[in-house]
């Protein structure tokens, strides 16, 4: 299927690894130049790599956007070959902490990390596409933005904000050409998650082999209706189909890929 994207350029924030690093190949592969940001050099140049041996075409901009002349830095390296077209907010970070282990300050950088990292692009690279009369924002939320848990309180919170500005984004884009929506995973099988459930399974006795491992984890922590984890290359999926022509008439709305684990009629 042609998505219709070929040519675009695209910045797809924290893709050295995981979720991120699953979107810009997708969208590479779609024939859309992606740069691939991150803050570790050899990360990055690998994934660059990867895709240009596949056929596609990558640049790359490192940077910390959890501060504006990171975010300068990033957005000056993104538009040295041309405008970018498409922004995918992907880069964010979260801890185990709870309501005790949270500290205000922790908050603080939360929200430097996953909110104010995606506002500082927008504010970057959007008003040209305003002028352009096209383009494509997405955040990568998540279903604890509308049903959070006791845990992970600032990152719950965080994703809310997330959910909550690309709405709001969409309403001040009105008739501009310009779309902002939502991708909200569920719980994805990236390299440091199945790490963690490897070492989880040894304490709670889910078995030996990775099937075994992935089924108890879906019935004790993350219960869905599709009965496995989700894969990063899904997520990818959903914002090569936001990011394509066929999306000109989705704007302001949350696409969930997680299985069904949010229950929700809206």
């Amino acid at each position: 299927m042609d998505l219709k994207i070929k040519g675009k350029r695209a910045l797809v924030t924290g893709s050295t690894s995981g979720i991120g690093e699953a979107i810009a190949k997708l969208l590479a592969a779609e024939g859309v130049t992606v740069i691939v940001h991150g803050r570790n050099r050899d990360r990055a140049e690998a994934v660059a790599r990867e895709i240009t041996e596949a056929g596609g075409i990558a640049d790359i901009a490192m940077g910390d956007l959890g501060s504006d002349s990171g975010a300068d830095a990033v957005a000056t390296q993104a538009c040295q070959g041309g405008p970018v077209d498409i922004l995918v907010n992907n880069a964010g970070r979260y801890r185990h902490l709870d309501w005790t282990t949270a500290q205000p300050s922790d908050w603080t950088e939360t929200f430097e990390a996953n909110v104010l990292s995606a506002v500082r692009m927008i504010q970057r690279l959007v008003p040209d596409m305003r002028k352009r009369g096209w383009g494509r924002v997405i955040q990568i939320g998540g279903g604890l933005a509308s049903q959070p848990n006791a845990e992970l309180p600032d990152y719950n919170a965080s994703l809310a904000a997330r959910h909550n500005l690309a709405v709001s984004l969409a309403r001040d884009l009105r008739n501009t050409g310009v779309t902002s929506n939502v991708v909200a995973p569920g719980a994805i099988l990236v390299p440091a998650v199945k790490a963690i459930l490897e070492s989880v399974a040894q304490h709670r006795d889910w078995g030996n082999t990775w099937e075994d491992i992935e089924d108890a984890c879906v019935r004790e922590m993350v219960p869905n209706d599709v009965g496995r984890l989700g894969r990063p290359e899904e997520i990818a999926a959903a914002v090569a189909y936001l990011s394509s022509s066929y999306a000109d008439y989705v704007s302001g709305a949350t696409i969930r890929v997680d299985g069904g684990t949010i229950r929700s009629v809206s």
